[in-house]
């Protein structure tokens, strides 16, 4: 059975207030499991190239996960990612696998 890996997700929580009235945030760190680690495609290099980014893996989010994946870091093999873009959505009851959300991830550190 194809099974993907735990990684750690960066998750900004609302602290409160400052005093101009913006949000604060605290980022903690929940683990996902079941993420799937792949290679991207050439396409997604190229494109991401264009955009001055580096496309390093693709993952695939696990069906029914709720977190935000957008503009956030996530953490696997003792290293540090940023994801790029939004994540891409298909259809949960026509994807026969355990996974129907990609996105891609740049290494920063």
């Amino acid at each position: 059975m194809l099974r993907g890996i735990t990684v750690k997700l960066h998750v900004k929580k609302k602290t409160g207030e400052d005093p101009f009235g913006h949000p604060m945030y605290e980022d903690a760190k929940v683990d996902v499991e079941n993420v799937l680690i792949g290679q991207p495609s050439e396409s997604d290099i190229v494109a991401s190239n264009q955009l001055g980014k580096h496309v390093s893996y693709t993952l695939g989010i696990p069906k029914g996960d709720t977190h935000t994946w957008e503009d956030t870091e996530v953490e696997f093999w003792d290293g540090k990612y940023r994801t790029i873009g939004k994540p891409v959505r298909g259809i949960s009851g026509l994807v026969p696998l355990s996974w129907d959300q990609n996105i891609m991830v740049e290494q920063y550190e």
